[in-house]
């Protein structure tokens, strides 16, 4: 264990951090302190430098379900008028900033349905794996609300704008093979075996030079930026990636003709 929470579980092996929702009597829905765990967990990883790779995936047989309506959206019509009279918050949704802003690349294994913030959490990670038994559906409209920020600024990137449009105007559940199709996940692979991929992707990149790989991850955040500002920014990383022992082990490994071995300094 990697570190302990009520409704995630972690393990920390080989510089993978894996992250299990673990609340599966209800689907691994999020309540307030299950989104706050996994604020922290990513927060914690992210400060963690022997954390290189991140896969978040759910305990079965959901991926997660999205908000736990029970505990975060059911109630009387007062309570839910009185929400929506409360001040308007002008920053990303602290979910969100904490899946988006993680320098860790993040690997989402879907083991089942993904639906509402469920997908929303699998569309803001790097890279998306499927179980055959993966779902995906948006459901806000269905319930007369919008997603969040992170995806209106993924899911077009991802899929296309005439698939994030449809996605988002019918609330349409599709299943792994058209999540496939439609490039929104990377690979279908068998239920039994969708942690030892994904584990096995993590690794590949765990074993690469660790700052560069949280300063790609940074580069990909900037990539709506116009050429002249993503130039700037890549000359100023180049220039301090170039005095790290990393990139000299990089090099001496290849003069060598062996893998190398990073450190993260």
């Amino acid at each position: 264990m990697w570190r302990e929470f009520e409704h995630l579980t972690t393990e920390l092996e080989d510089h993978v951090l894996t992250i299990t929702l673990n609340r599966p009597e209800v689907r691994n829905a999020l309540n307030a302190k299950a989104y706050a765990e996994l604020i922290a967990a990513l927060g914690g990883a992210g400060g963690d430098e022997d954390v290189r790779c991140v896969v978040v995936t759910g305990a079965d047989p959901a991926f997660c379900s999205g908000d736990d309506v029970r505990q975060l959206m059911a109630g009387a019509p007062e309570r839910i008028a009185e929400r929506g009279a409360g001040p308007v918050e002008d920053r990303l949704n602290e979910p969100v900033a904490a899946v988006l802003r993680c320098p860790c690349p993040i690997i989402a294994a879907v083991n089942g349905p993904a639906v509402g913030w469920g997908m929303e959490l699998a569309v803001c990670a790097d890279i998306r794996i499927a179980s055959e038994r993966a779902r995906f559906g948006l459901l806000f409209v269905k319930r007369g609300l919008v997603p969040d920020a992170g995806t209106f600024t993924r899911l077009p990137a991802i899929v296309g704008s005439a698939w994030a449009a449809e996605l988002m105007y019918t609330g349409d559940v599709v299943d792994a093979v058209e999540a496939e199709r439609i490039g929104l996940v990377s690979a279908v692979v068998p239920h039994d075996r969708l942690l030892e991929e994904a584990g096995a992707l993590a690794r590949r990149i765990a074993a690469n030079a660790p700052l560069a790989v949280r300063a790609m991850k940074d580069g990909l955040r900037r990539a709506g930026a116009d050429l002249e500002t993503i130039g700037a920014w890549v000359s100023a990383t180049h220039r301090a990636l170039f005095l790290t022992d990393d990139h000299r082990e990089g090099a001496q490994a290849f003069l060598e003709k062996r893998e190398p071995r990073f450190t993260g300094r």
